[in-house]
């Protein structure tokens, strides 16, 4: 069954390619969602799938690619309902 989570991550995660990689871990883990920058200078994630999958992308953003600097990650409940097919960068 699958679970789904939403992410905000804080911290340099803009101009980093913060977001580009979130999508190429989602779709490694086979994950759907979404990836945005959010007008304050974090990034919102919303991923779907195989709980087990969440819980990798959810490790992967504590970090981020290797230009990042993540100083927060706070993760709340989402729907599957939420997100289409596949996993997008807006």
């Amino acid at each position: 069954m699958d679970s789904a989570a939403r992410f905000l991550a804080r911290g340099r995660v803009q101009g980093v390619c913060f977001r580009a990689g979130t999508r190429d871990q989602a779709r490694r883990l086979g994950l759907r969602g979404h990836a945005s920058n959010l007008a304050d200078g974090s990034v919102e994630v919303l991923a779907a799938g195989d709980p087990a999958s969440i819980e990798q992308l959810a490790a992967w953003l504590r970090h981020g690619p290797p230009h990042a600097r993540v100083d927060q990650v706070t993760r709340s409940p989402a729907e599957p309902g939420e997100l289409g097919a596949g996993f997008r960068i807006a």
